[in-house]
Parts: structure tokens; sequence; C-alpha cells
């Protein structure tokens, strides 16, 4: 007769999901600190302004695609009115 109990193999870690915690402020901290001190501030800078640039542009190419379907449905209920 067994005197321990059977041990079951874990397939997460002990506090729950593997990687759960990953990006923790501490964390994302120290991965800034890093690109800084690899790539220099005004790389950094550059690269914040690039992204910047590119949600601006996806957000107003969001907006041009919304005002082209308002426009193609005004066109239409004017086109149903008009017949």
């Amino acid at each position: 007769m067994e005197a321990w109990p059977r041990r079951v193999a874990r397939r997460t870690s002990p506090g729950g999901i593997v990687g759960e915690g990953l990006f923790q402020p501490l964390h994302l901290l120290l991965i800034i600190a890093i690109i800084l001190l690899i790539f220099g501030t005004s790389k950094f800078a550059a690269l914040g302004k690039g992204m910047g640039e590119g949600v601006r542009n996806f957000k107003s190419a969001m907006k041009e695609t919304e005002e082209e379907k308002k426009e193609k449905k005004e066109k239409k209920e004017e086109e149903k009115k008009s017949s």
C-alpha cells in the first residue's frame, strides 16, 4: 500500500495559467529601458512618431470609408424618391 499520495504532473505554473502576468508594469518599464539603451532616444522618438502617424492614418481611412457609405446610402434614397 502507498503511504504517500500520488503526484499529478502540472501543465500550468503554480499560480495558474502559463504566461499569466507576463506584461506587468514593471516588466514593461524594464523592456522600454533596455530598448532605450540599445537604440537611443532619437530612434525611440522616431519610432513613437511613426506609430502615431500610422494610427492617425488608419483613423482617417476609417472615417473616409464611413463617409463613403453614408454618401452611397443617401444617393440610393434620393434615387428611390425621384423614381
